[in-house]
């Protein structure tokens, strides 16, 4: 049994469901009932209960994309920071595409401080910093279009099911849009009128994520500025 809608707003304490179900996250099980642990809108799916919270930090994971900027060098690599409470390391070697050498090489002349980067998390687990790389296809240094940023909560929600979201706000608004998973988001498009509407989209619903049918009203006024703006 279920004792909220889907993707309501749930406090912590709030009895989720009871019966043969299981405790996903922000969410813990007694006996056969769960609770949410964390302020945030529950979601149903199949067996599992879990709550995606309204506001929260970056925790990395291997396997996600990430926007981050260059905070320092040192003698192997940079110093990143992707809106987390734990700095980033980009080796040389998992950024060059030759061998590095360290006496000879100026790092500078590759990323220097301030730089931005789209970048893929290596390895994480809370002992050590967490390792980038961008040296997979697409990403590296990012040279052109904005950055907007949203609680990273707010990413799946961005994104939407089966990325429906996503790919509705990329059709209207006829940018590029690049979602890091640490709540930073790159959009690249034919004018910065074109970007300024993707932001301004973007920015809505992340304002509104927890309220219900809004691809549909995302959609309605990105077509209604476009008729303003462009």
């Amino acid at each position: 049994m279920f004792f909220f809608e889907n993707r309501q707003i749930v406090t912590p304490g709030d009895l989720l469901a009871e019966g043969d179900y299981i405790a996903g996250n922000n969410t813990y099980k007694d006996g056969f009932r769960i609770y949410a642990s964390r302020l945030g809108l529950v979601e149903y799916e199949g067996r599992t209960v879990q709550v995606v919270a309204l506001n929260t930090v970056y925790i990395p994971s291997p396997g996600d994309q990430v926007i981050g900027k260059i905070e320092d060098l040192n003698v192997n690599g940079w110093v990143v920071d992707i809106n987390s409470p734990y700095k980033a390391i980009l080796r040389a070697s998992d950024a060059l595409n030759k061998p590095f050498r360290q006496q000879k090489d100026d790092l500078t002349s590759f990323l220097d401080i301030g730089d931005l980067i789209l970048a893929k998390v290596l390895a994480f687990d809370r002992t050590i910093d967490p390792i980038l790389t961008i040296k997979e296809p697409g990403l590296g240094k990012i040279t052109q279009g904005q950055i907007v940023r949203v609680s990273p909560a707010k990413i799946p929600r961005i994104i939407g099911r089966k990325a429906s979201m996503i790919n509705m706000l990329k059709r209207e608004t006829e940018c590029k849009i690049t979602i890091g998973q640490n709540g930073i988001i790159l959009i690249s498009g034919p004018s910065p009128e074109h970007e300024r509407l993707a932001i301004l989209a973007i920015e809505k619903i992340a304002q509104e994520a927890h309220t219900s049918g809004l691809t549909d009203r995302i959609a309605e006024m990105i077509r209604k500025e476009k008729s303003a703006r462009l």
